[in-house]
């Protein structure tokens, strides 16, 4: 007689071997949605999900997280370092103005 594994145990090691495959192959699911009335299009949404690990997302070419400030700290150190840049030469600007004011004439 063979011992059976209860059917929770069983599915969750199914589970981690289905997320296994699709984190390391990926997966694309596509989708559009469009409202119309009287054939006249009033709203298109177009729906694109990719799941996948973050190496094999990077193999795809896609790697917008890490420039978006709200999900990569370098990206956002970035950010900063460009306003701060810009926030310098404007102050250096307005001190060369109102140097050039104070010269006597």
């Amino acid at each position: 007689m063979t011992e059976r594994l209860p059917p929770q145990a069983n599915g969750s090691a199914n589970l981690a071997d289905i997320l296994e495959r699709v984190l390391d192959k990926g997966v694309v699911i596509a989708g559009d949605i469009r409202v119309n009335l009287l054939d006249i299009e009033l709203l298109t949404i177009k729906l694109r999900l990719v799941v996948a690990s973050v190496d094999k997302a990077r193999e795809m070419g896609i790697d917008w997280w890490e420039s978006d400030p709200a999900l990569s700290s370098g990206a956002r150190r970035r950010e900063l370092g460009e306003e701060n840049a810009r926030l310098r030469a404007r102050v250096a600007e307005l001190e060369q103005e109102e140097q050039r004011e104070e010269e006597p004439r």
